[in-house]
């Protein structure tokens, strides 16, 4: 088994015991499987390492068939969340429960869980095809029997041609396709996701993702998927949990996520967010920006400094001599254009307008920001 990075202080010898277990252990036809659905349920889950709270109190329901993104930065505590799912780690407090059974003292090997690594974790002197069968293999599932599944699978994921390919014959995209049908072989109950497409370029991950999500919802498979790249979660996951400092900011599904962010955390770490200083209205209810009153939701501040957080494409600019701003910068994104604007007071501004208008507006020319009168998150100024 080659040697591969699972996040926290497990030993290499430790990863490969636990992926063999996750990955390949459990009753391929357990009450429940891949075809039922499986719910899972995090509470209060609380990890600590020395001085650092890895998890905090979190939190969380999956239904049945649903996948679950969890999104945040480096050291937010999503992986440890994984682990604990998986039974690679052990919470200090709380439960993790499968179909409402506590199995947070169950060992990895009886957990009946799937689970695809960052690194691809294949044994190299297996084929693709006997690779996916691994785990058939370990429950005893004849040989006729698990060619055959195996076989099904490498179909699924688009390698059937690459069946009797060893692992360094196979692109690194073939190999974590082959990943994911040696998790799904078993069946299990959960499917764990722990960053599975980071190690890939840009074109080969956008493909995988599809794949995935597409597998997913075709075997409805309970799955728990985590990354850092909000892309990845918003275009895979039914719903997104953002974390930070070991607590869940905000759980949602990624339209919601993204048009309606509940913290300003959440709105300046999934997609690009302005900051721009802003007055409140009496009751705050109300906050003036650049010259216009509009709707403040609710939950914000009430009083003191504040800023209302917009996104670039709910602004407007125009080319107006003696505007509100100055043209800096501008990013061709294809259909769009991202045009940089430094407000009086040297505030900057990223507006999305229409790659046809922004012809219009090259660096040094006059504008005028303004924004529609629309429901604003505003939060406490910073410093």
């Amino acid at each position: 088994m080659p040697t591969h990075e699972v996040a926290g202080n497990e030993t290499t010898a430790d990863a490969t015991r636990s992926a063999k277990g996750v990955a390949w252990s459990g009753s391929a036809s357990s009450a429940g499987g891949a075809h039922g659905g499986t719910s899972v349920s995090l509470r209060s889950l609380t990890r600590v390492f020395g001085a650092t709270r890895a998890l905090d109190e979190m939190s969380l329901d999956i239904a049945p068939g649903e996948l679950v993104a969890l999104l945040g930065p480096s050291g937010c505590g999503k992986t440890t969340a994984l682990r604990i799912v998986a039974g690679f780690e052990y919470a200090d407090s709380g439960e993790v429960l499968i179909d409402g059974r506590d199995v947070s003292g169950v060992a990895a090997s009886r957990r009946d869980m799937g689970m695809v690594f960052q690194s691809y974790s294949l044994f190299p002197n297996m084929n693709a095809l006997d690779n996916v069968a691994f785990g058939l293999r370990m429950r005893k599932v004849g040989g006729a029997d698990r060619r055959k599944r195996a076989a099904g699978l490498l179909d699924m994921v688009g390698l059937a041609p690459q069946a009797g390919q060893y692992p360094h014959q196979l692109s690194g995209g073939q190999q974590q396709r082959v990943a994911l049908a040696r998790a799904l072989a078993i069946e299990p109950r959960v499917l764990l996701l722990d960053e599975p497409l980071s190690a890939l370029d840009a074109k080969v991950r956008l493909q995988l993702r599809e794949q995935i999500r597409t597998l997913q919802q075709r075997l409805g498979t309970t799955t728990l998927f985590v990354t850092h790249d909000q892309e990845e979660a918003l275009s895979m996951a039914d719903r997104v949990g953002v974390m930070r400092a070991g607590r869940l900011e905000q759980v949602a599904d990624p339209a919601e996520l993204y048009s309606r962010p509940a913290t300003a955390f959440v709105a300046e770490f999934v997609g690009t967010m302005n900051r721009l200083p802003g007055e409140l209205g009496s009751g705050a209810s109300t906050v003036t920006v650049l010259g216009t009153t509009v709707p403040a939701q609710p939950g914000g501040p009430d009083s003191g400094p504040v800023d209302a957080l917009i996104r670039p494409e709910n602004l407007t600019v125009k080319a107006a001599e003696g505007g509100n701003g100055i043209v800096t910068n501008r990013t061709f994104l294809g259909a769009v254009t991202r045009v940089s604007v430094r407000l009086s007071g040297d505030t900057e501004v990223s507006v999305d307008v229409a790659s046809r208008v922004a012809l219009e507006m090259a660096p040094g020319t006059a504008v005028e920001v303004g924004l529609p009168s629309a429901p604003v998150l505003v939060t406490q100024r910073a410093g």
